[in-house]
Formats: C-alpha cells, structure tokens, sequence
C-alpha cells in the first residue's frame, strides 16, 4: 500500500535473544544487563522458538515459587510466538499485539530474529502519523479559507471545481 510505513521503517530494538537450555536466572541477569522486559529464546538452529516477559517471570515463576537458579527458561517461555517481517505494515503489526494483547513482537526473516517491535514504538508512530495528517488537514483547510476569502465565499460553488 503506498505511503504506509513498514515495521522496517519504526526504530527497531536489537533483540536480546537466549538459547533455549538458558536458566531464568541467566535469563534475568542478561534482561537486566540490556535493560529490556523481554526475551526471544532461539532453538539449536538459531531459530525463534519462543519469547519470555518480565510478566512470564513474575507470574510462572516467582509466583509458583519456582527456583529461578534451577529452572530452565524453555520451561515457561511462550511457544511458537506471533512475530511479523520486516516489511509488515506498522498498522497491522499494532493491530496483531493489540488483539493478541502482547507489548512484544519479534520481527523476524527467514526464522532468524532481527528485531523486537514494543509496542510503544508502533502507538508513537501511529499518533505521530495522525498528528501530521492533522497537521495537514488544517493547513488543507487554512489554504481553502484563504482562497474563498480572495475569490469570496462562492468559489467553492464554482463549476470549475
């Protein structure tokens, strides 16, 4: 669709990507070191195989009194996760985490992870995009008021139009 942006085109995040055998531990250790609440976790092939959120950790594992030293991370990942390509549309990338009700999105090519989209980044664009098609409104507006005022209010009505 021209003029739509792709999800190539938004401010990817290098994704922290772990091997499946990780602990959580490690796993947490690594999240904090990079400063991010999720994780991609990749099989032997290098392959996206699943995805672990700080919520993942909260809710699996600390709250079922797991012992983060002893539990492998393949254990409470999310299998298989959604993940969209490069040239996804940013829209329908918004759109898949909204219904799914995810905040992460792996971007992905090939079964190789590239990036992670949050979704903070697809609603930045989103509102960016509608305050500049706001924007232009307006001046689309200002230009026809200024037109009307010239020519009077009956240039609108012309034939011509």
């Amino acid at each position: 669709v021209r003029g739509e942006r792709t999800v190539k085109k938004l401010r990817l995040s290098k994704a922290l990507t772990i091997p499946e055998g990780t602990t959580v531990s490690e796993a947490c250790r690594r999240m904090a070191a990079r400063r991010v609440d999720a994780v991609l976790l990749t099989d032997v092939n290098g392959l996206l195989s699943g995805i672990v959120t700080d919520k993942d950790i909260a809710t699996r594992v600390i709250a079922e009194g797991l012992r983060v030293e002893q539990t492998i991370i393949s254990k409470i990942m999310t299998r298989s996760p959604h993940y969209v390509t490069a040239d996804t549309l940013a829209i329908e990338a918004l759109q898949k985490m909204v219904q799914g009700k995810f905040r992460h999105l792996p971007v992905v090519d090939n079964g190789e992870v590239i990036a992670m989209l949050d979704i903070a980044k697809c609603l930045y664009d989103a509102i960016s995009r509608l305050e500049k098609a706001a924007e232009q409104g307006s001046a689309l507006a200002a230009a026809v008021e200024g037109v009307e005022r010239q020519f009077g209010s009956n240039f609108s009505d012309c034939s011509c139009l």
